[in-house]
């Protein structure tokens, strides 16, 4: 193996924290940040074995970097994205394993089409703060997942790389 990219991501209904149910919130942990962990769990332990240097990216999300009402399971599943990516860097950068995170902003994607649909005024606000106008193309993130993986980003070690068309920049 010499890189991997873990995506993994699901929302939960936009609920007060105190609404939220405990089904809701082990959904989200279970398949956002756990999902992510025990890809890496495998992934290091294939890594350790080899000879080799290699890299890892994780997805994170802008829900990361900030926070917004309502989202409060899912922030907190990408927060934890970026404190798995940031302690495990330091744990395996001596060893040539380069581990980072993406966190994408509006990406045309099933999961954002659906929130268009159902959530179509919170969508429409969302996007009135977007700098760049407009939603982003999967390519736009794997370009920059590739970047990651390259030789190119050697020295880059536990980042956070939003690619959020400036939403994170305010």
């Amino acid at each position: 193996m010499d890189y991997a990219y873990n995506n993994a991501g699901i929302q939960s209904p936009i609920t007060d924290t105190a609404d939220l149910t405990e089904e809701e919130y082990d959904n989200v942990m279970n398949v956002n940040l756990r999902g992510i962990w025990l890809c890496m769990k495998y992934e290091l332990r294939q890594l350790r074995k080899q000879s080799t240097k290699g890299a890892i990216v994780n997805c994170s999300s802008m829900g990361g970097l900030i926070g917004v009402p309502g989202r409060s399971v899912y922030h907190a599943s990408k927060h934890g994205v970026l404190g798995l990516t940031k302690s495990s860097a330091l744990e395996y950068a001596a060893k040539g394993i380069c581990i980072n995170a993406v966190c994408p902003g509006i990406i045309e994607t099933p999961m954002v089409e659906r929130m268009l649909t159902t959530q179509s005024d919170e969508m429409q606000e969302l996007m009135k703060v977007v700098p760049i106008g407009r939603l982003a193309k999967p390519e736009e993130v794997a370009s920059v997942v590739l970047w990651l993986c390259s030789p190119a980003a050697g020295y880059v070690i536990g980042q956070e790389i939003a690619v959020d068309g400036g939403y994170t920049v305010h």
